[in-house]
């Protein structure tokens, strides 16, 4: 197989798919552990890089996507607790000055730059100011006083999708998340132009399922019928999940209409006391609530999401079932695991579409 990684015109996402592809390869042919150490050298076989500085930065962002395909922090290699992680190796490649004086800077007289600076960052060269960034601050005051809209706001795209302010900076200047204000919604991973933000993955304890004597369920969104092209159905998409190995497949959509007939119970009971309510299907917003709006907490349903609905009804018909929701959200990953403690009624583990999709590469499936 021809590695993609040696065409200049390779993107992100096809770097991603190739990991998590071989990743998913190796799990169903029980050889990852051994293939952990193989897969960057099939994938950057060098000698030149395709996309950094040298193929040994490259190789080791490979590394880290593997690590994230099995769940892993890539630094510290134990299991992810926020599903949201930063691959460091990748990171390092992002500007880290987020206020540049541009060609634009008429070095005027008045200097409002410089004046509105309460950190002495600004000097003036021969042709425009410069912003020392060892002594910037990133308070914006000199971006808003230019007269001459001179001085470019880079701020890290990651930092400007998150919509809590989770993404902060270490003293290197390399993105942190706080895992106590992250919501698991995935903007900063659509963000990062760099591909240094992104999903861990559940994908080979998906595959161990599958490989073992267990029944195990499949669980569609119904956004899964417009994922691989026309002609595709939810009852061919029934049969290729067979092929996978699973036992069966039922479409969340079921559990949807359970629970939006309970919501909507639910809401008019509220209502004829004068109360709002909220939505409990998405587990971001839910987590916005919780975090961000504790004090709306008591307004959100405590009807469960469509996924864990699903869950309960697969698991009344076999109580021994594994369930695997397959879905487009991330942040139903988070959500995966709740609820367990009462009567394991939810999805065991989350596949995003992403990942389903390579399993279903890897075992040739059209």
């Amino acid at each position: 197989m021809v590695n993609i990684m040696l065409h200049e015109n390779a993107t992100l996402v096809d770097v991603k798919h190739e990991v998590l592809y071989r990743v998913a390869k190796a799990a169903f042919e029980g050889d990852l552990d051994k293939a952990e150490d193989r897969i960057p050298y099939e994938i950057i076989p060098g000698p030149n890089p395709s996309f950094r500085c040298c193929i040994y930065k490259e190789r080791e962002v490979v590394r880290e996507r593997i690590s994230l395909a099995k769940n892993r922090n890539p630094v510290t290699g134990e299991p992810c607790h926020n599903t949201v992680q930063i691959l460091p190796a990748a990171c390092e490649g992002c500007p880290i000055t987020r206020y540049v004086v541009t060609d634009n800077c008429q070095k005027c007289m008045v200097k409002k730059c410089q004046s509105s600076c309460n950190f002495g960052a600004i000097s003036m060269f021969k042709d425009k100011a410069y912003i020392d960034p060892q002594k910037c601050r990133e308070c914006g005051r000199c971006h808003d006083a230019c007269p001459y809209n001179a001085i470019a706001d880079l701020l890290r795209p990651c930092k400007k999708a998150c919509p809590v302010d989770a993404i902060g900076m270490d003293e290197n200047m390399h993105v942190r998340i706080d895992d106590e204000k992250c919501i698991r919604c995935g903007a900063c991973i659509m963000g990062c132009p760099f591909g240094a933000v992104s999903d861990s993955s559940r994908m080979t304890e998906v595959i161990d399922y599958l490989l073992s004597d267990k029944p195990v369920y499949a669980m569609v969104a119904p956004a899964g019928e417009g994922q691989f092209g026309s002609g595709i159905t939810m009852e061919s998409l029934r049969d290729g999940l067979k092929e996978l190995g699973f036992k069966d497949m039922v479409e969340v959509s079921l559990g949807a209409d359970y629970v939006a007939m309970s919501e909507a119970q639910e809401w008019n009971e509220a209502y004829t006391k004068g109360k709002k309510m909220t939505t409990s299907c998405c587990p971001a917003f839910v987590h916005m609530i919780n975090r961000h709006f504790p004090d709306l907490a008591k307004n959100i349903s405590t009807t469960v999401s469509p996924m864990a609905a699903t869950s309960r009804l697969i698991r009344a018909m076999d109580p021994e079932a594994v369930c695997i929701f397959i879905g487009p959200c991330i942040a139903k990953k988070s959500e995966a695991g709740q609820y367990q403690h009462i009567h394991g009624e939810n999805a065991d583990l989350v596949l995003t579409f992403e990942r389903f999709r390579q399993c279903f590469r890897q075992k040739r499936l059209n």
